[in-house]
């Protein structure tokens, strides 16, 4: 066999060895398949679908990888902007007295639930925050390595998407049901029909996104 027809083989076989390479590279492992329940509703909190076929895909390329960091340190500014809100308001109510006499939100319950919505709203900026330093500096390669294996990691992974968002939503439902709960112990009938209009509401925001989370959920276990 001649050299160059040699050399021209070897180079034909290199280049077949690395497109398998790449293409299994490309395929979403087995340990990011087959996961559990609870993994598939963390996705879906955090990446909008049950599966992780397409944030696997987005990390194969930099130019998604980017768009992928882009849009999370976007929720997480959000996230930590509506944490500040809640953190400043808390503050202000834990550490004043109502000036009407017939609203008094330092009662013993609804003291209790403006503190913690306080210390949920502290916890929140300090996870966004957190959460906000590592996207800003994560790698790509390391990204891939990290939830590869699945597991833990992936939980780790995934939690640190949702986790800040699930301290502002429980430090908003404290501060609500605090204002609830002082305006139903109100004397004043114009302060308590208030608080049964914002209690109609509330319910009315609540049931209407658990029925479209709940919705969503089962069209794509469907799609499964």
């Amino acid at each position: 066999m001649a050299l160059p027809e040699a050399f021209s083989i070897y180079e034909i076989r290199t280049s077949d060895s690395d497109q398998s390479t790449l293409a299994e590279d490309r395929m979403l492992p087995g340990a990011l398949r087959d996961t559990s329940f609870l993994t598939r509703v963390l996705c879906l909190f955090a990446l909008g679908r049950l599966d992780l076929e397409a944030h696997w895909g987005s990390l194969q390329s930099e130019e998604a990888f980017n768009n992928v960091r882009e849009k999370l340190c976007s929720i997480l500014t959000n996230t930590i902007t509506a944490a500040g809100l809640l953190l400043a308001t808390s503050g202000v109510f834990v550490t004043t007295v109502s000036p009407a006499p017939y609203f008094d939100y330092t009662s013993p319950a609804p003291y209790f639930l403006l503190f913690m919505s306080l210390m949920m709203a502290i916890i929140a900026m300090l996870t966004s925050g957190l959460g906000m330093m590592r996207w800003l500096h994560a790698d790509r390669q390391c990204t891939r390595e990290q939830i590869k294996p699945g597991g833990f990691f992936l939980l780790s992974y995934l939690l640190s998407m949702v986790l800040s968002m699930f301290f502002v939503g429980l430090s908003l439902n404290c501060f609500i049901f605090a204002m609830l709960i002082a305006g139903f112990y109100s004397q004043d009938t114009v302060c308590r029909t208030i608080t049964v209009v914002w209690l109609v509401a509330y319910v009315g925001s609540v049931g209407s996104m658990s029925i479209e989370f709940m919705w969503k959920l089962a069209k794509c276990l469907k799609l499964l």
